[in-house]
């Protein structure tokens, strides 16, 4: 491997787009162009934004290059920088980028101290941070000069590691010694070959014996990487960035540009602005961009014919981004009526001088608008009317704008302190305004407490085991009418996924018109690709970027509806709320649970059995028969699995390889696709490795630990299933544990109602002397539709891993919505027949109402 140096870091950036272009033999010469093309763009670039792609090459993917290089403006490339160092924060929740105040420490003392991002060293330390040593090796002038440097595990490895750095001809930057370059590279110039090839003692005898002994044990660590071919993997590895970002930024960074194609087709449309309110401290700007219908193309499927388009915006202030959006608008064509088509937005911005730039791609017909405009954003503190001439727009802007309140009356729940909450809590409605003259507080939908002054607060009793609750506050005036509400889950957990509509609000009537607003909740290190609202089963717009707010057109003649957001995630995740509009009062809403139960099916040799069909399957719910929605054979559907691993002082003996047989199973089961969690335990439990792909931290989190203290077996596993919260799909819990529970403050029967609740699969596996245990450990199992093992030798637990990995991979789905509607909150037992006789279907063995 070479690492490249300063001066041919554009042409490495320019090369590096070649890796990735397809096509053989006959390509090549298109593939120079190509990078001959894109050596040329960055040389067209300013020299700061030139000095920025040096100082990132080790970061940087050919992806954001090839977007990089063809922005055509500073404001946006300053954009995009901001945004590349976001994507890698580890920490996206604070107020600080981590990584960046790292990285950017690590290149200023590369260069004070390196001479450049050239060298060996300088690129090591960007990519794995500065060594635990750091040895200048005395052996010259026999030798080069060379430096030892030792990690105890780095950025990119959760290991050991010895690297070898020397300077060719002893001149020029230092590079990083591989076995391939051969032992006689660190001989001086001038040197016999009599020692050429192999490590020699007397290539060393002008070294200081400590610096040659250090010297030749890097030179063992590099060779002894499993041969050339592991040598150049360990290479990659010390030089690739641990997790890159994902791709998705990039593109989204893209179709964001107001900028128009070349050639584009063009059609006149007019963008008026105003400003019907406030959130918050900041103005509501409300954009209106009205379409000529006779410009745009249809797109016909069957019988639906729609008009389909794109809007980007961008908010200038002082020549910098301060702002941009996204959105899409469907029209189905029988619905527009009049000549054009309004496209409404709105932004919250602060008082000040603004460009904005508006840009409506018509999808179907591939022509463009674009437009330009400054703003003066004022203070508002009342609503003005609405300003359109035209009547449609008119109308529909009136009645949604009269949802945006003069004033700052706002209500939100304060944030609760800890990983879960329960026994007694006191919860918090911080408001502002001058209007609120009641807060209730609502507990899983039923009223709790009515407070009609400040403080608006509440106490609960949230019981000994964290169970997840719906808590709300409503604001009303002096009139009872709402102002404003907040809701949160109550020991939610991690992982949750969720949307809110705020409006429309359940029991408020509309009549022409309607602001539609939903708040998203998403796990830590994830992101909302997109909301859509939809008015009934009809998609009317969808948002890229917060705030997720859409004014919606009410049809006529038709006084009950319901406006629907839909949330995704990147990787295709989706959550929904759903609000019914002007519904009467005696229009009763029914929550149907839909059950999903993930079954594994034995034989009397408790091997999987596949090849079943739908109709082998009956399905009991409390004794009634149910029907069933969905049926497949989940073999390559994700899985969440979690190992429990017991490191109290009785597994002294074994740890080792109970270590091994878990590491065993990650690498034998976790595809791309799944994600796995180490959660050690002893008197405590501790999340060890957090869900992840990567077998490297989970290696990590299985490295290191000591057997020691007593067993909390029931508290650990409380607070394994609780991890789970907020995770769909296939979830597992691999339990191993060698003795009774001893000091846990939750009793088993805690443990067992936690994991019926929780619908997670338990694999329990007993160790020696857990004979007093055996019993619980089954009963969860079998509650939860797992199995248990009991064994005397930690050296069975290999095979026993292989096992439920198989059955993992070989259960089926069995879905159904509850004919139960009665709205009982009580457990509702579940039974599963299988035929032929003889099998046996292993799921969960009920389930609680949500």
């Amino acid at each position: 491997m070479r690492l490249a140096n300063r001066v041919r870091i554009i042409i490495t950036l320019a090369l590096a787009l070649v890796l990735i272009l397809p096509g053989g033999l006959g390509a090549k010469k298109k593939d120079k162009l190509r990078a001959k093309e894109l050596k040329a763009k960055i040389e067209q670039l300013p020299e700061k934004y030139q000095q920025w792609l040096g100082g990132v090459e080790l970061l940087i993917t050919d992806e954001e290059i090839a977007i990089f290089v063809e922005l055509e403006k500073d404001y946006q490339r300053e954009a995009f920088i901001e945004r590349f160092w976001k994507v890698r924060d580890p920490y996206p929740r604070t107020g600080r980028n981590e990584f960046r105040e790292s990285f950017n420490a690590r290149v200023e003392y590369a260069m004070e101290n390196f001479g450049g991002l050239g060298d060996a060293r300088s690129q090591v330390l960007l990519m794995n941070g500065e060594p635990a040593a750091r040895l200048i090796a005395k052996c010259e002038p026999t030798m080069v000069p060379m430096e030892v440097w030792y990690y105890q595990g780095s950025d990119n490895f959760g290991m050991d590691f010895l690297l070898l750095f020397y300077r060719r001809w002893q001149q020029g930057p230092f590079r990083l010694w591989e076995p391939l370059d051969g032992v006689e590279e660190l001989a001086s110039i001038g040197v016999g070959a009599g020692g050429r090839g192999v490590i020699n003692g007397n290539m060393f005898t002008d070294c200081r014996e400590d610096h040659a002994d250090a010297v030749i044990a890097a030179i063992r660590f590099l060779e002894g990487q499993g041969g050339a071919l592991g040598a150049t993997s360990f290479f990659a590895r010390l030089m690739t960035p641990r997790e890159e970002p994902r791709e998705e930024w990039v593109k989204t960074f893209e179709t964001y540009s107001t900028d128009l194609p070349d050639d584009a087709s063009t059609f006149e449309a007019s963008l008026e602005i105003d400003y019907p309110g406030r959130h918050q401290s900041r103005t509501i700007l409300q954009g209106t961009v009205a379409v000529p219908v006779a410009e745009l193309g249809i797109a016909e499927l069957a019988t639906h014919a729609s008009y389909n388009l794109m809007l980007n915006g961008e908010v200038l202030r002082d020549g910098e981004l301060f702002d941009s959006f996204r959105y899409k608008y469907d029209f189905p064509v029988p619905e527009v009526n009049g000549d054009e088509i309004p496209l409404v937005f709105q932004r919250y911005l602060r008082t000040g001088e603004y460009q904005l730039i508006v840009k409506v791609e018509d999808v179907n017909g591939g022509k463009f608008s674009r437009s330009e405009q400054d703003l003066a954003v004022p203070v508002v503190d009342r609503a003005p009317p609405p300003k359109p001439d035209d009547p449609e727009t008119a109308r529909l802007l009136a009645e949604a704008n009269a949802a945006i309140r003069s004033g700052e009356n706002t209500l939100t729940i304060a944030p609760l302190p800890g990983e879960w909450q329960t026994g007694l809590v006191r919860i918090d409605a911080l408001t502002t305004g001058n209007e609120i003259a009641k807060v209730t507080f609502h507990l899983d939908d039923q009223p709790i407490l009515t407070k009609k002054s400040p403080p608006f607060n509440v106490e609960l009793d949230l019981g000994q085991v964290p169970r997840s609750r719906v808590l709300r506050a409503t604001a009303y005036d002096e009139a009872g009418d709402e102002l404003t509400s907040d809701e949160v889950l109550l020991n939610g957990g991690p992982h949750r996924f969720g949307v809110r509509l705020v409006e429309p609000r359940r029991g408020k009537a509309y009549h022409s018109s309607l602001r539609a607003q939903a708040d998203v909740q998403v796990p830590e290190g994830e992101v909302v690709q997109r909301v859509e609202f939809y008015l009934n089963e009809t998609l009317v717009a969808t948002v890229y970027q917060p705030p997720y707010i859409q004014p919606i057109l009410l049809p006529e003649n038709e006084p009950v509806a319901y406006v629907r957001a839909l949330a995704f995630t990147p990787d295709g995740h989706s959550t929904e709320d759903l609000v019914f509009v002007n519904a009467p009062d005696n229009l009763e809403e029914i929550d149907v649970d839909f059950v999903e139960l993930y079954t594994a099916v034995l034989d009397r040799q408790q091997r999987p059995v596949e090849g079943l069909g739908e109709t082998d399957f009956t399905v009991l719910e409390d004794g009634v028969v149910q029907e069933l929605t969905r049926f497949e054979l989940v073999a390559n559907l994700p899985i969440h699995a979690a190992i429990m691993l017991d490191v109290s002082a009785s597994m002294e003996g074994e740890l080792d390889q109970a270590q091994a047989a878990a590491l065993h199973f990650f690498e034998q089961a976790v595809t791309p696709k799944d994600r796995a969690a180490v959660i050690t335990f002893n008197d405590h439990p501790n999340l060890a490795a957090k869900f992840t792909n990567d077998t490297e931290a989970l290696a990590g989190g299985l490295a290191g630990l000591k057997a020691e203290r007593g067993t909390a077996l029931y508290d650990s596993l409380i607070f394994t299933l609780y991890y789970f919260n907020g995770i769909r799909g296939q979830r597992a819990v691999l339990l191993l544990s060698d003795g009774k529970d001893e000091s846990s403050r939750f009793e088993f029967d805690d443990a067992l109602e936690y994991a019926r609740r929780a619908g997670v699969v338990i694999y329990a596996i007993g160790l020696k002397d857990a004979t007093e245990e055996r019993r619980k450990l089954t009963r969860i199992a079998d509650e939860t539709g797992g199995r248990s093992f009991f064994i005397d030798d930690v050296a069975e637990l290999t095979a026993i891993y292989d096992e439920i990995q198989r059955e993992l991979r070989s259960r089926y789905l069995l879905a159904y919505q509850s004919n139960n509607v009665t709205g009982s909150k009580k457990f509702r037992a579940i039974e599963i027949e299988v035929r032929p006789s003889g099998l046996e279907a292993k799921s969960l063995r009920g389930y609680y109402p949500s």
